[in-house]
Formats: structure tokens, sequence, C-alpha cells
């Protein structure tokens, strides 16, 4: 019985190595980098879209240098404490040195992954190496002199802890989507939303607001202060109030050209507009007078409705000849 077990010790102990086929590498090579490079593009591309330095920027930009981190332990770390990253438990290979076939330790492991760019920069060539040398090595293999063996699945089978880690990082590649939605594409889309608004709206109401006929001057007044925010009404009825106190005299304006204007960037709530308005004073086509103007309007939203929070004369009216 002893003559068998020394025989079978010996057995195995000469046993040649079997290089890891190609597909093998490749399915540990997914596992461990590209899904983890795959939800960290998400992530910078997420933190790209989202406020620099807000709070959600931070979010993305933190799980993203974890995962990094992770893939850092999980490459170079974890194979010289367990002979294993969590790709090659699943398909059951080994990086070892060629020479004695030991474990490659942590630093040959980090320099191996920096080769690795080589046989990128190859057109890929480096990649595609194993499939016709004869030991299955890449570019990266021949410089640090390494191999990857097939030398079994662990003891404990990882396909399950992986598969659960799999659907964690889907799950959070879903949910930060769905914070980037939340928070910035749907913001986005209700800034754009009230900039159309005020584009097709804010030029109409300056011009109800400065437009005003001795026949209907009461209900011209009256919508002018509704479209006043609380602010700027008690201004417009003081001035109102002064027009009164004379003969009024028909005063109609249209806007010619209109802006909205990025500084201050408007918002959902605010914005600001620059207006080139042209018009006419009085009703008497013998003394009637064309007039023009250039004023920039600040707008607040109030509920469902833009209202005029500030109106500044750029350029002051002027009246040209009569007819």
């Amino acid at each position: 019985m002893t003559a068998v077990l020394e025989e079978t010790e010996t057995t195995e102990a000469v046993a040649p190595a079997v290089p890891a086929s190609w597909g093998a590498r490749a399915g540990a090579f997914g596992i461990d980098v590209l899904f983890g490079a795959a939800l960290i593009v998400t992530l910078a591309l997420l933190a790209w879209t989202a406020p620099l330095m807000g709070w959600l920027w931070w979010v993305y930009v933190g799980v993203a240098v974890l995962v990094g981190l992770a893939m850092m332990v999980n490459r170079w770390v974890l194979p010289s404490r367990t002979g294993w990253t969590v790709g090659r438990a699943v398909t059951g290979i080994r990086v070892v040195r060629s020479s004695d076939g030991a474990p490659a330790g942590t630093g040959r492991l980090l320099i191996r992954d920096i080769a690795h760019l080589l046989d990128t920069a190859a057109v890929f060539l480096g990649w595609l190496w194993p499939l016709w040398d004869r030991r299955h090595r890449t570019l990266a293999d021949l410089l640090l002199r390494t191999e990857v063996h097939r030398v079994g699945e662990p003891t404990r089978d990882p396909r399950r802890p992986v598969a659960i880690g799999l659907v964690v990082a889907t799950l959070l590649c879903a949910a930060a989507t769905a914070a980037g939605y939340l928070v910035v594409y749907r913001q986005e889309r209700a800034l754009d939303a009230a900039r159309n608004e005020i584009a097709a709206q804010g030029a109409r109401i300056v011009e109800q607001v400065l437009s005003y006929a001795p026949d209907t001057a009461k209900d011209d007044f009256a919508r002018a202060q509704s479209l006043a925010s609380d602010i700027y009404r008690p201004q417009l009825l003081e001035q109102q109030e002064a027009l009164q106190k004379a003969p009024l005299v028909s005063n109609e304006y249209w806007a010619v050209n209109s802006v909205v204007l990025e500084q201050p960037a408007p918002t959902t709530t605010t914005a600001s507009m620059l207006l080139a308005m042209q018009g006419q004073r009085g009703s008497d086509p013998n003394a009637m007078r064309f007039i023009t103007a250039t004023v920039r309007a600040d707008f607040v939203k109030n509920g469902d409705q833009w209202q005029v929070q500030n109106l500044s004369v750029l350029t002051k009216p002027y009246a040209g000849g009569g007819r």
C-alpha cells in the first residue's frame, strides 16, 4: 500500500503542466476586468453629466474609485494570498513563473498587467498570440516569463458568489443610471422646457406690460399688474398712477427681436431676456410718433405663470417724427 501511494505521489509530481486555453483566459479576463471596467466607464460618463463637485458627482466618483481599488486588489494582491483571482478561480487557471511553476508574486502580476498594453498596442496581436504559441503565452507572458496553467477549480465553488457579484454590478449600473436620469437629465429637460417657455412668452409679456390705450386703460393696467411679480408690482403701480395724472396717450410696443440671456444662467423659475422694442405713441395719424427702445426684462415663474421681476431700460425710448 505504501509503495502504491509513493508511486502515485511521484506520478503527480512529474505530471506536465497543462497550458490554459485561450477561451479560459479570455473568460477569466472578462470577469476580472471587463465587468469592472464597464461599471467604471458608466460611472465616469454619468459623473461627466452631473454638476461638477455636486453630491451626485462625488457619489459617482467615489463608487468608481472603490470599484477600481477592488479590481486592483483582485488582480494583484489576491493571487499572492489565495493563488487565484476571482475570474481565474471560475475558469480554473493560475499565473505561474515559467522557471519553476511557482505562483507569480504581486509585483510580477502588476508589471505583467502593465505589459499587456503592448499586447493591445500591437493591434491586439499580443492577445491572440496564445492561439499559436506552444505554451499559450501572450507577449506580456514572454516579457515577464510567466505562463498560465490549467490547475483545476478551487475546493469551494466560486461560481455562485461571482454570479451574485455580477448581478450586483448590473444593479449598481442601473441604479446609477436611474439616479442620473432623475437628478440630471430630468432637471435638464425641465430647464430646456423653461427656456423654451420664456423664449416664446417673454416678449409678449413685456409688450402687454408696456402697452395701453386710453379707452381700455383700466383693463390694460390690471392686465399689466397681473403680469408683474410681487416685487415689481409696486413700482409698476407707481408708474401707472403717474401716467393717469396727465391725459393718457395710446402707447403700443412690440418686440422686433429678443434673446434669452445665459448670464445669469436661466433656471426652471428665473430667466432674463434682452429685447429690442418698437412701438407707436398716440392715436392721431398726424401726431403719431414711432418709438424704439432696448430693455432687459427679468422674469420669475409663479406657479404656471411667468411674471416680470424687473424691467430695465438700456436704451431710452427714441421718438421719431410724426407723419
